[in-house]
């Protein structure tokens, strides 16, 4: 039986964490096997980020069109071709996922396509076909995860199936008002279809500081996106007229389908982890900061990792995970420095800790804020956006958090990462200069405001 080749790393998954991984192992001079069972670039190029990025820049087209009058355009809504819609996401996708294929043979990736699964801790089997590693990376992801008793199928659908639907819904009920479940919420309201949201917790985009929260649900109230909080989802039933969904109160909602948005489970099962030892915790696989497993040279990047479930956490991972092997020893990632960002109209970016956060890490008495309103910035003024910026500081310390809302602030949460993680000081960056008129500029007035010198702040 011939011999076969030992790699310096055996990568499971192709998506963000995983190809990262494979791309900085292989610029590093490492010898890489890269897995994949599906699409390389995974849930995040084909079934996520992207496309669901894709839908929301045709509906702020759509929110464009209508609205163009107050901005002195005359354009009609005619409404919207779903087919075309549907072309231009899958050409983003095509164009996104050819250029990583090529990246990946460039580096001299070995890429194997098929179904891999850990045999032992250092051989991943495919097919039948071993593939050793010196070292081994689980990045397998996560999948749209449901709640107990709840059948997919029909008209209750995930994510995956909502990107492809061949229609636009009169009317949908969403279950979960977290991020995808917003966006998705904020796309089908512009595309014109009826939108109420189920959320068992007392806010939409829960995990965001309140402030931000509330302000978040007056404007989806404003756009008449429809939402109950505080109340647990108790049962639906789909019949040829729609779904008939139940809440524990006994309110019922009915609707042409039912958009299942609880979040995403790690995708572990019967990859053979536990039975090499790994540890798993309700199907995460649990490392230590620098994301070893704890078991022979096996580490685990991305989703199936617990903490925030986002491609561009999984990406740092597997270049940190690439360099950690290669003896380079990179600085763990802090994850509250990882920012975090919700597409909808409007956005939502936040970096570092909400108050609440800060004052249990420092205590209440330690922590100061600051919310500076985008009312008094010209851009956000000329766009025809509100919102605020606010920013989160140890008193007489750095800036532990900046949380923004309103349009396009996606954008700006590059300025505040850098400003939490090199843990500047509000005077830092108050006497750096911003362009002007930019929203940018509001980010500089709050820290200008911060600093005890505030000029377009009436504080």
């Amino acid at each position: 039986m011939a011999e076969h080749p030992v790699f310096d790393i055996v990568v499971l998954g192709g998506g963000s964490g995983g190809y990262a991984t494979a791309l900085r192992a292989s610029e590093l001079g490492m010898t890489v096997a890269l897995i994949e069972a599906e699409k390389l670039g995974g849930t995040c190029l084909h079934w996520g980020c992207i496309p669901t990025k894709a839908l929301l820049h045709a509906a702020e087209l759509a929110d464009g069109a209508r609205e163009s009058e107050r901005f002195g355009v005359r354009t009609s809504f005619e409404g919207i071709d779903i087919e075309k819609v549907h072309s231009y996401k899958d050409g983003v996708i095509g164009r996104l996922y050819k250029g990583l294929q090529g990246l990946v043979k460039a580096h001299g990736i070995t890429y194997v396509e098929g179904y891999g699964k850990l045999v032992s801790k250092d051989v991943v089997e495919v097919d039948g076909q071993p593939y050793q590693g010196r070292n081994i990376v689980l990045a397998t992801g996560s999948y749209s995860r449901s709640l107990p008793g709840l059948e997919i199928g029909g008209r209750v659908m995930t994510s995956e199936q909502a990107l492809s639907l061949d229609r636009v819904p009169e009317s949908v009920i969403i279950l979960g008002g977290g991020v995808i479940g917003s966006e998705f919420a904020s796309v089908w309201k512009s595309f014109g279809a009826d939108v109420q949201i189920i959320e068992a917790l007392p806010n939409l985009v829960p995990n965001e500081d309140p402030a931000i929260s509330k302000a978040f649900e007056r404007a989806f109230r404003k756009r008449g996106i429809k939402f109950s909080t505080g109340v647990r989802f108790q049962g639906v039933t789909q019949d040829d007229a729609g779904v008939h969904v139940t809440l524990e109160d006994g309110k019922t909602f009915d609707a042409e389908i039912m958009l299942v948005a609880v979040g995403r489970g790690p995708r572990t099962e019967g990859l053979g982890y536990g039975e090499q030892g790994v540890t798993l915790d309700r199907g995460f696989v649990i490392t230590d900061e620098r994301l070893h497993t704890g078991v022979g040279s096996i580490y685990a990047v991305g989703d199936i990792v617990p903490g925030l479930q986002l491609a561009h956490r999984g990406f740092q991972q597997g270049i940190f995970v690439a360099e950690e092997i290669a003896g380079l020893k990179p600085a763990a990632i802090v994850e509250s420095g990882i920012p975090r960002v919700t597409y909808s109209e409007p956005e939502i970016a936040s970096v570092g800790l909400t108050e609440a956060g800060a004052k249990q890490a420092y205590g209440d008495d330690a922590v100061q804020t600051l919310e500076y309103n985008l009312g008094g910035n010209g851009k956000s003024q000329i766009l025809g956006t509100t919102g605020f910026v606010k920013l989160v500081r140890r008193k007489d310390g750095p800036v532990v958090g900046v949380h923004m809302i309103g349009a396009r602030v996606g954008e700006l949460v590059a300025e505040g990462q850098l400003v939490v993680n090199w843990e500047a000081y509000p005077e830092d960056v108050a006497s750096l200069v911003h362009a002007h008129p930019t929203q940018n500029e509001a980010l500089g007035e709050a820290f200008l405001a911060l600093a005890g010198k505030p000029l377009h702040a009436h504080n």
